[in-house]
């Protein structure tokens, strides 16, 4: 599950470089991995798999957004939807582990993590770039719902069929409740 584990960050890093960008905060693939990676994995593994892909990025290692990398990056402007990512995962997981991994408590639970980092992610965005509310709003949260949306329905259908076949495979364990769905 460690070999998973660094499979899911460096996952995340290849997906943090798909960027769109917009002034203050970029639309990256950021998100749908971490979705991907609960959904997969569950709370736990999901969790560390964000935690391990923290810190690589805090390190130094070029894998957040637009190839950036360093400390700088966790406590700066952004920092906070990065800071996210393994709170989200382990709520993601922990929600699916609960209930049943379907697409339909999937995509619950993703959207109930896309708020979990956009809450996170512009309370530092207000703070560490001085904005108002609405101006952190504005920058951190509206640009973000439509395609956090989308972003949760693929994060739930991607992570539940690939789910599936991993389990099917004997290289996961499906321990928690399954769903046909």
């Amino acid at each position: 599950m460690i070999i998973i584990c660094g499979m899911f960050a460096a996952i995340t890093a290849v997906l943090s470089q798909l960027v769109i960008p917009i002034p203050l905060v970029p639309i990256t693939g950021q998100t749908l991995a971490v979705g991907l990676t609960a959904t997969i994995l569950g709370s736990k593994y999901g969790a560390i798999s964000m935690i391990c892909y923290m810190l690589l990025g805090a390190v130094g290692l070029p894998v957040f957004a637009e190839a950036k990398g360093g400390l700088g990056v966790i406590i700066g402007p952004t920092g906070g939807y990065i800071i996210s990512f393994f709170i989200a995962a382990f709520v993601i997981g922990f929600i699916l582990e609960k209930t049943s991994f379907n697409i339909a408590m999937a995509f619950i639970a993703n959207i109930i993590g896309m708020i979990i980092t956009l809450t996170i992610g512009t309370i530092q965005l207000k703070y560490v770039a001085d904005l108002t509310w609405s101006a952190a709003l504005a920058g951190g949260v509206y640009p973000f719902i439509i395609v956090g949306l989308i972003k949760a329905f693929l994060a739930s259908w991607i992570g539940i069929s690939v789910r599936k076949r991993l389990i099917q495979a004997k290289l996961l364990r499906g321990t928690t409740k399954q769903s046909a769905a």
